[in-house]
């Protein structure tokens, strides 16, 4: 797993997209080139694994 240690002293986990943070839902939006619906949709019916995400909006 990617997990990365923040200077507050929490882990992060880079192999998820949090569908609640407007800021990652933004991120993965732009890099995939849709809206960021189209990331919050995925999230709700694919989970929130950044690579199920991906695929998820790959099938559209």
């Amino acid at each position: 797993m990617a997990k990365k240690q923040t200077s507050r002293g929490r882990t992060q986990d880079r192999a998820r997209v949090a569908g609640g943070q407007d800021h990652e839902v933004k991120y993965e939006a732009k890099k995939e080139g849709v809206s960021k619906d189209t990331v919050k949709k995925a999230v709700k019916s694919a989970g929130n694994s950044r690579k199920k995400v991906e695929a998820e909006i790959g099938r559209h």
